[in-house]
C-alpha cells in the first residue's frame, strides 16, 4: 500500500529549503503539512460513486492526495476518482506530477477509476470564465468536492485580477477569498468545500459580500480554529490566524453546527462542541459576521455580556475613522504648535488612557494647519473615545482607547489621522461622564475578549465596533465617575466592570 501524503511533508520542507520563503510569501502560497492535509480530507461527508474533485493552488497535491487516501479508506468506496488541480508554479509542477502518478496507482490498486488533470493556468482567469459562461450553459464542468489552501494575498485595484473579478460580480479584496468564492460556484448542487484560510473574512466590512455570498449559496456544516497562529504552518514563518471550514452547496441551514479548535496539528486532541447556528451567525445581523465560541469561557463572555443591551445608534453615538491621511496631507503637517495649527491625534499620543498632547519623541507630527482646504478633515473640540485601528500581534489587548480631554488640551479644533477610530456624537463631542465610561468599558478584558470572538486580524475596524454591545447611558455615567485623571488599571477596570454587570443582571 503505498502512504500518499507522509512523503509529500519531506517534499514541502525539501521545497521550503530549496525556495526562498520570501517568494513563496510574495504569491501567498505555503504548501499544507500532511496532517492538516488529513484531517482536511476527513471532513467531507457524503459517500458517493463517482468523485469530481477541484484543487485550486494545488501545490504538491497534498490536499487531493489525502482525499484520495481517505476515500479508498471507506466502507463504501467510490467506483471513480476525477481530480482537477490548477498550479502555475513551474517550480512545483514535478512535485505536483508525481503525487498525481502515486495517486493513480494507489487507486488502481484499490480498483477505482481514477483521472488526473494538472491545469498550468491561473485559476481566477480559468474559473472566472466558467463562472460567466455557467450562466448560459448548464453542461458546464461542476465539481462534487472542492478542497482548498488558496494564496493569501491582496488584490490590488487595478490589476487584471480586479478586473476578471469584477465581471463575474466578485467584490473581494484578498485572493483566498476569491479563489472560495468561485469554486463555490463550480460545485454542483449538494457539493461540498473544505477550505483553509486566515480568519479574518468573519468580520469587518472588507468581506462583507463575501461572507455573505457564500452564507447565502452555501450551508455551513463546521468551523475548525487553530489557537495558535504560530502553529499550523509553523515551518512557513506564518503568523496567520487560520481556520478550517466545511460547506455543502445548498440545502437547509443546520440547526447547529461543529465547532473544534485545536492548538496545533495535534488533531486526536481537538475539542469540539455543537452550537445553535443562529449563535454563529445571527439571522438578524445584516452582516453575517460570524462568531466562534469554542468552549466554556466563551459562553460566559457571550452571557456577561448580554447585560449591556445597548448599541451606539441607541446612544446617540458612532464611530468613524479619523479623517486625516498624513500623506496626503503631508504639506499642512507640523512637527510642533504653531500658530494657525491644532493638534494632530495619533496613537503615540495615548498614555494611561489619555491623550497627551504634544508627543516629545518627535517620530509624528503633532499638528495640522487649520485653513480651508484642512477644515473636512478636522472636528470641533469636546470629548471624543478614540482607539487604535492597529495593534502588534504581540500586544495583549486588541482593542486599545483613550480619552481626548478639551480641558487638558486648549485648541478650537483637532484631527484624528487615519490609524484612529473616533466615537462621537454627530460629529460633535461627547460629555465628559459619557467619555469615561465609554473609554473604561472598551478598555475592560470582558470587551477585548467579546471583540476576538468574531475579530480574527489585528485591525479594529468602525464596522467591527458598530458591532458590538455597550452599556446603557446610565450605566455608562455610573461607569465613568470611577475615571479621574487616568484611567484606573487593567485588575480595577474589570473589577469596576464586573460590579456594574452584577448591579444589571
Amino acid at each position: 500500500m503505498i502512504d500518499l501524503t507522509t512523503p509529500l511533508d519531506i517534499v514541502r520542507k525539501s521545497f521550503n529549503g530549496s525556495s526562498c520563503r520570501d517568494d513563496r510569501a510574495l504569491i501567498g502560497q505555503f504548501l499544507t503539512p500532511a496532517k492538516i492535509a488529513r484531517f482536511m480530507a476527513s471532513l467531507f461527508h457524503e459517500d458517493i460513486k463517482h468523485v469530481r474533485m477541484l484543487d485550486a493552488g494545488a501545490g504538491a497535491g497534498s490536499l487531493f492526495a489525502a482525499c484520495v487516501e481517505t476515500f479508498i479508506a471507506r466502507k463504501r468506496r467510490p467506483l471513480s476518482i476525477s481530480i482537477v488541480s490548477y498550479e502555475n508554479d513551474q517550480s512545483i509542477l514535478p512535485f505536483l506530477k508525481e503525487t498525481m502518478e502515486h495517486c493513480e496507482l494507489r487507486c488502481r490498486e484499490a480498483g477505482i477509476t481514477f483521472h488526473g488533470e494538472i491545469r498550468q493556468e491561473e485559476f481566477i482567469a480559468a474559473a472566472a470564465v466558467q463562472s460567466e459562461n455557467r450562466l448560459f450553459d448548464d453542461q458546464h464542468e461542476r465539481f462534487t468536492h472542492a478542497i482548498l489552501n488558496p494564496p493569501y494575498k491582496k488584490i490590488h485595484g487595478q490589476s487584471t485580477t480586479r478586473r476578471l473579478l469584477d465581471k463575474t460580480g466578485i467584490e473581494v479584496s484578498n485572493l483566498y477569498s476569491a479563489f472560495v468564492w468561485l469554486a463555490a460556484r463550480l460545485l454542483e448542487p449538494g457539493g461540498e468545500l473544505v477550505a483553509i484560510t486566515p480568519r479574518s473574512f468573519c468580520n469587518g466590512p472588507y468581506f462583507r459580500r463575501f461572507r455573505i455570498a457564500m452564507l447565502d449559496m452555501m450551508s455551513l456544516q463546521r468551523i475548525h480554529v487553530f489557537e495558535s497562529r504560530k502553529k499550523a504552518f509553523g515551518d512557513d514563518d506564518v503568523l496567520q490566524e487560520n481556520i478550517i471550514y466545511h460547506m455543502i452547496k445548498g440545502g437547509r441551514k443546520p440547526e447547529r453546527l461543529i465547532l473544534s479548535s485545536s492548538d496545533g496539528v495535534d488533531f486526536e486532541k481537538l475539542r469540539s462542541r455543537r452550537v445553535p447556528y443562529a449563535l454563529v451567525v445571527s439571522p438578524s445581523d445584516r452582516d453575517s459576521f460570524v462568531h466562534l465560541a469554542l468552549n466554556d469561557a466563551d459562553d460566559s463572555i457571550m452571557e456577561r455580556v448580554e447585560v449591556f443591551s445597548s448599541s451606539l445608534a441607541k446612544l446617540g453615538l458612532d464611530v468613524s475613522t479619523g479623517r486625516v491621511v498624513d500623506f496626503r496631507a503631508h504639506e499642512f503637517l507640523r512637527s510642533l504648535p504653531e500658530d494657525g495649527a491644532v493638534p494632530l491625534i495619533y496613537p503615540c499620543h495615548f498614555e494611561s488612557g489619555f491623550v497627551k498632547w504634544p508627543a516629545e519623541s518627535g517620530k509624528k507630527p503633532n499638528a495640522i494647519v487649520d485653513t480651508p482646504d484642512t477644515r473636512d478633515l478636522l472636528l470641533p473640540s469636546g470629548y471624543y473615545v478614540v482607539t487604535k485601528r492597529f495593534t502588534a500581534k504581540e500586544e495583549k489587548r486588541r482593542v486599545v482607547a483613550a480619552i481626548y480631554d478639551p480641558r487638558k488640551i486648549k485648541a478650537p479644533f483637532l484631527g484624528f489621522e487615519n490609524h484612529l477610530n473616533y466615537f462621537h456624537a454627530k460629529g460633535n463631542g461627547l460629555s465628559g461622564s459619557m467619555a469615561r465610561g465609554l473609554a473604561l468599558y472598551l478598555n475592560s478584558s470582558l470587551f477585548d475578549q467579546h471583540f476576538r470572538l468574531f475579530s480574527g486580524h489585528t485591525q479594529v475596524n468602525a464596522t467591527d465596533l458598530r458591532k458590538m454591545r455597550y452599556p446603557s447611558r446610565e450605566q455608562l455615567l455610573r461607569l465613568g465617575a470611577h475615571v479621574k485623571h487616568q484611567m484606573p488599571d487593567q485588575a480595577t477596570v474589570d473589577t469596576i466592570l464586573e460590579k456594574e454587570a452584577v448591579i444589571e443582571g
